[in-house]
């Protein structure tokens, strides 16, 4: 699924200005960032309702397609410069982590490979 696939079937909303239409290749959720340092891989979409500066420094050192925070919780400015100084795409939703999940699996995006 691309970017811009997610973004219309989720009505999510697209908080960096639109940078590659990068395909997701996996789904994640957590919020422990050391966890998801270990298991993240790249091309994933991270969801999480952490909205620190730490998010963006993972987001990109694993090079994920994308960030989504469910329940359109709020992110402050210096987060949003940093996302897009980094070229990390961010969505809000309104959805939870949950309905976020599942619309991934039932468009197909898979969890993280296990190896």
């Amino acid at each position: 699924m691309k970017l811009s696939e997610f973004e219309a079937l989720s009505g999510a909303k697209r908080l960096t200005k639109p940078m590659e239409d990068r395909e997701i290749t996996a789904g994640y959720t957590c919020d422990l960032l050391s966890h998801v340092m270990g298991r993240g891989q790249a091309g994933m979409a991270w969801i999480t309702v952490q909205t620190h500066m730490n998010v963006i420094a993972v987001a990109a050192l694993l090079d994920f397609a994308c960030v989504i925070v469910p329940e359109s919780l709020p992110i402050e400015a210096p987060i949003l410069a940093k996302a897009e100084e980094e070229g990390i795409t961010l969505f809000a939703s309104d959805l939870t982590a949950y309905e976020l999940v599942a619309l991934l699996a039932a468009h197909g995006v898979g969890p993280v490979s296990r190896s």
